[in-house]
């Protein structure tokens, strides 16, 4: 795929530091959390590629996330069990349910908020886990983190080039920016809690 130009991405909002407080006030929270976001990004990559059968790049990137999401998920459910702790039911999660309140129901702009929406969520994950990388004490889940946040750096860049191929590449970067900017100011009227989100 080309190389994408970042500089035309709108600048994240940072993550406030009440959100690294309350992960580290309760980890084992949200190493829950962050098995059940795992499990669930497997399931929307599955659930884009059952709708676009007909679109075989698009088919095809979704279904190599939809695994790489799972090995994800599976890596997080041996750390919750090495430590002793029960995963947990899923939650629902108010950030992704406002976020996909904004995807547009013509079927161009449909697809295109599917796949952007997907971009600004990885995007912000690239950012927290290579946050909370810096900021944990055990080696090993140190290294975990960092190779998680660059996963996610890899999926945001996924879903802009998937964009840019299926979509109308005028509209790619404003939307996504109007996206970035709307994803900025929910995440900041979110209380901080022990979640990805």
């Amino acid at each position: 795929m080309a190389e994408l130009d970042l500089s035309l991405a709108a600048p994240l909002t940072p993550t406030p530091p009440a959100w690294l407080a309350a992960v580290q006030a309760d980890f084992p929270s949200f190493l829950q959390d962050h098995a059940s976001c795992e499990k669930k990004a497997s399931g929307m990559a599955l659930n884009v590629a059952s709708h676009y059968p007909d679109q075989p790049r698009l088919l095809s990137a979704m279904a190599d996330l939809a695994v790489e999401e799972l090995s994800h998920y599976r890596e997080v459910i041996r750390l919750l069990l090495l430590k002793g702790i029960n995963p947990g039911a899923d939650q629902k999660d108010p950030y992704i349910h406002a976020l996909n309140a904004q995807i547009r129901r013509g079927s161009a702009e449909f697809l295109l908020d599917r796949l952007l929406i997907g971009a600004v969520v990885e995007r912000r994950g690239a950012e927290r886990f290579a946050l909370l990388a810096e900021h944990l004490e055990d080696q090993e889940l140190r290294s975990f983190y960092r190779a998680i946040a660059n996963s996610e750096e890899r999926h945001w860049h996924l879903f802009i080039q998937l964009s840019l191929q299926h979509c109308d590449t005028d509209a790619v970067w404003p939307r996504f920016n109007q996206l970035t900017n709307t994803e900025g100011e929910l995440m900041q009227s979110l209380p901080a809690r022990a979640a990805l989100h």
